[in-house]
């Protein structure tokens, strides 16, 4: 990495020198191998690699960003001349600029441990796909398979900045999935199942997920569509941490600046049930979303974003920050080509003292769902209606598969009714046990 940091601080040697007066640069260097395998063949293995630079400028209250992929000094020469003359002709934006030098992190970057330096060949991964797809059409049920694939990537972040910030980290990705096809005709369903990690030991086995694809996708045949009217709904982990999500797009800065968040005048202000909390930890060692600095080069740190029910801030980079007068949390994100802009890292709603067997038991008629269908979510309103699919409870119990279902709400209210279960486990970017929530209206037959 030593070389790129060196080109970085070159560029915004440069920029200074043409006449800026603050600047940033990024590297992103990348690589990926994938393969897919479909009834019993390799269908296709795939590679790339890639390297881009960004460069943001600042001239008083101006800011421009180009980003390249082209390290031939002529070309990194080029790019700063174009970018100083964009930042010269856009308009004045009074709140931008580079982090407050203070909050930059300081000393050596913690250690996450997100590199792997495992090398997987193009026929391990083509291994890994055929046995997960092997176990899935080995289920009794199976008819087909929708496919199997397997891949490992590499990447790598560096980004400097005029006032002082230095910073490079690596990381690695592994992830095999299969999709498995049961039943016939008209009656067919498909499920899928994968396994993700940053090192490649973490990986779950591969005939472990072929056989959860396969079952999954028996357990929905014969499905049936339930009768409209107001139902207690059971999200499972697959389909809770959504709801997490349309939380984090409610919150952040930039959103409530400009007014078009449902939870605009929340802050402080109970928000979820007592005893619900949400955490980002960007610092989870081998987490899939850590990272030891935010796109901005500030510390960053375990945050709650919801404390005992109660909506603690919103998430900020350095301009939704300045615009609100609040101060900075750490979750800037960052590419080549555009400004900072605001994201989570490892998100997840704790868990919480009921296990999911516990949570249901007292149902008489509900739904649980397992898949979630369109994106029917009004970030301003909060208003909630997707399509559906699961299993019915009957007295407690999980019953047969249920499809062709609406479900709707507002998320204030949603939010309200959460009751969270115990069973938390960190399988994707963002993370959720089994969640609860009465009174959400069906629209089914």
């Amino acid at each position: 990495m030593t070389d790129t940091l060196n080109i970085l601080a070159d560029l915004i040697a440069a920029a200074k020198k043409g006449g800026a007066d603050a600047a940033d640069a990024i590297a992103v260097e990348a690589t990926s191998r994938g393969v897919s395998w479909r009834e019993g063949r390799l269908e296709d293995v795939e590679g790339s690699e890639g390297e881009d630079i960004g460069l943001r400028v600042l001239i008083g209250r101006r800011q421009a960003i180009v980003s390249t992929s082209d390290r031939r000094p002529e070309s990194l020469k080029a790019m700063v001349a174009r970018t100083l003359d964009m930042a010269r002709a856009v308009p004045e934006d009074e709140f931008c600029g580079l982090a407050p030098e203070e909050l930059l992190l300081k000393g050596p970057a913690p250690a996450l441990d997100l590199h792997d330096p495992t090398e997987i060949s193009a026929e391990r991964l083509g291994e890994m796909a055929a046995e997960a797809e092997a176990a899935a059409r080995g289920v009794a049920g199976v008819t087909n398979s929708d496919g199997g694939g397997a891949s490992a990537g590499s990447y790598a972040v560096t980004l400097m900045t005029s006032h002082g910030f230095a910073g490079a980290y690596r990381g690695t990705s592994f992830s095999a999935s299969v999709s498995a096809v049961a039943g016939t005709g008209t009656g067919m369903e498909r499920d899928y199942d994968f396994t993700s990690a940053r090192h490649y030991a973490d990986l779950k086995g591969m005939a472990d997920v072929g056989r959860k694809a396969g079952e999954q996708a028996v357990a929905r045949l014969g499905a049936a569509k339930l009768k409209s009217g107001s139902m207690t709904i059971i999200f499972s982990p697959r389909v809770s941490n959504s709801l997490v999500g349309h939380l984090t797009g409610a919150i952040t800065g930039t959103a409530v600046a400009r007014g078009t968040s449902f939870l605009k005048d929340q802050k402080g202000k109970p928000v979820f049930a007592p005893g619900v909390n949400i955490f980002d930890d960007p610092l989870i060692v081998r987490g899939l979303k850590s990272r030891p600095f935010d796109g901005e080069g500030l510390a960053v740190g375990k945050k709650a974003l919801i404390e005992d029910g109660v909506l603690t801030g919103w998430l900020h980079n350095a301009a939704s920050a300045r615009q609100l007068k609040e101060s900075l949390t750490g979750h800037a994100s960052r590419g080549t080509s555009g400004p900072p802009g605001i994201a989570t890292s490892n998100l997840y709603l704790a868990p919480g003292a009921l296990s999911p067997e516990e949570l249901m038991a007292d149902i008489t008629d509900g739904f649980y769902v397992t898949e979630l269908i369109g994106m029917g979510v009004n970030g301003v309103t909060g208003d909630y209606s997707r399509g559906a699919s699961g299993f019915r409870i009957r007295n407690g119990q999980i019953e047969g598969a249920v499809n062709e279902v609406t479900i709707a709400s507002n998320l204030k209210e949603m939010f309200r009714r959460m009751v969270v279960a115990s069973d938390l486990e960190f399988r994707y970017a963002v993370n959720a046990p089994t969640v609860r929530i009465d009174g959400m209206t069906v629209a089914g037959a």
